[in-house]
């Protein structure tokens, strides 16, 4: 076992005491922290075990799975607090999620693996298919605030119409990227596995044969329902503790919350740059904000309104703005393939500055 699988154990300790505080109606700021901090090790256990689950499935249906789960806890976050109706909060917390992946996860890979290593490398083509890619939902989020801007008398299920189709739309490139990644152009991606080294390899293919599906489903679905419990516990403490820290709504959504559910991420990117598996890094940052944008968000689009909660993709124009910040100066030092410890900072302050832009936006 890890360090790091000894501390996300530990840290499981955190879900029994987030719900003692609760039934204890404890500061809401007590509560918020910690059922925040129970949900970084569930996270981590649900990706873990899907990603072992995947090994033991085989790669089409374990690329499948990772594509599917890779965001699982984000999604379930969200649903929790649509039901509680806090849909701005859960519109920030897309927005926040891709902005930190984009900006905090590979602006952190970028900086530790540059100075470790003077310049580091990766597959400019998937590079380049990623950046295209998150300008296409780059132009899906600007839509409907072009629509709003441009409207007088807009009425509000025009852009809940518009976004229902527009959600499809991007379900189906999704589809699309995985036929591509998976059968197509499969080969692409396959070179991020030469990234590991013969023992590596050998540990792997061990592991394979040691994996225990029925193990790995059970840890899965006992983790998602705890998370579930757990999520309901921070939805419910959201609005106490934010009043009572003076943050708003969208800086809890924007920056908060993706720091709880996206930690593990962080932390998974910067280590494989530290090991200079660039590839790995990229496909960790990227692909979960391409998962956020082209698969998370339009299921929330679906199931909101369903639910009859009026989540749509009319988003606050600053985070919409935050969004295209984020884009734009990912996509300007990623498409060359090569990067250095000086890009890693600049994504990172450029984090810094919207994180303290949310935080004095009144």
């Amino acid at each position: 076992m890890t360090t790091k699988d000894k501390i996300l154990l530990g840290m499981l300790v955190f879900v029994p005491i987030s719900f003692i505080t609760e039934w204890l109606h404890l500061h809401p700021v007590i509560v918020f922290v910690t059922s925040g901090l129970a949900i970084i090790p569930l996270a981590a256990w649900i990706a873990n075990s899907t990603e072992q689950i995947a090994t033991v499935v085989g790669p089409s249906l374990g690329g499948l799975l990772n594509a599917t789960f890779g965001n699982a806890t984000e999604m379930i976050i969200s649903i929790v607090a649509l039901r509680a109706g806090l849909v701005e909060v859960v519109k920030a917390s897309i927005t926040g999620t891709i902005v930190a992946n984009l900006l905090l996860a590979l602006g952190a890979a970028i900086f530790l693996g540059g100075l470790r290593f003077k310049e580091q490398s990766f597959q400019p083509k998937v590079a380049r298919i990623n950046a295209s890619s998150l300008n296409l939902a780059l132009v899906v989020l600007l839509t409907p605030t072009a629509i709003d801007f441009t409207s007088k008398g807009l009425q509000a299920t025009t852009i809940n119409n518009f976004s229902a189709v527009a959600a499809i739309l991007l379900l189906v490139f999704y589809l699309l990227m995985l036929l591509f990644s998976m059968k197509t152009h499969k080969d692409m991606y396959e070179l991020r596995a030469t990234e590991l080294d013969e023992s590596e390899q050998a540990e792997v293919k061990s592991h394979q044969h040691e994996t225990s599906l029925w193990k790995n489903v059970a840890i899965l679905l006992i983790c998602t329902i705890a998370l579930v419990f757990v999520s309901d516990v921070l939805v419910a403490s959201l609005q106490k503790a934010i009043t009572t820290l003076g943050f708003t709504s969208l800086f809890t959504g924007v920056i908060l919350i993706p720091l709880f559910g996206g930690a593990v991420e962080y932390i998974t990117a910067a280590t494989f740059a530290m090991k200079n598996k660039m590839d790995l890094a990229v496909a960790v940052a990227m692909g979960s904000s391409l998962q956020i944008a082209m698969f998370v968000a339009p299921i929330l689009v679906l199931v909101g309104q369903f639910m009859g909660q009026p989540m749509n993709l009319d988003f606050n124009p600053f985070e919409v703005l935050a969004v295209a910040i984020a884009v734009l100066i990912t996509n300007s030092i990623s498409t060359d393939g090569n990067s250095n410890w000086l890009e890693g900072a600049l994504l990172l302050i450029t984090y810094a500055v919207l994180g303290a832009a949310f935080y004095f936006h009144p």
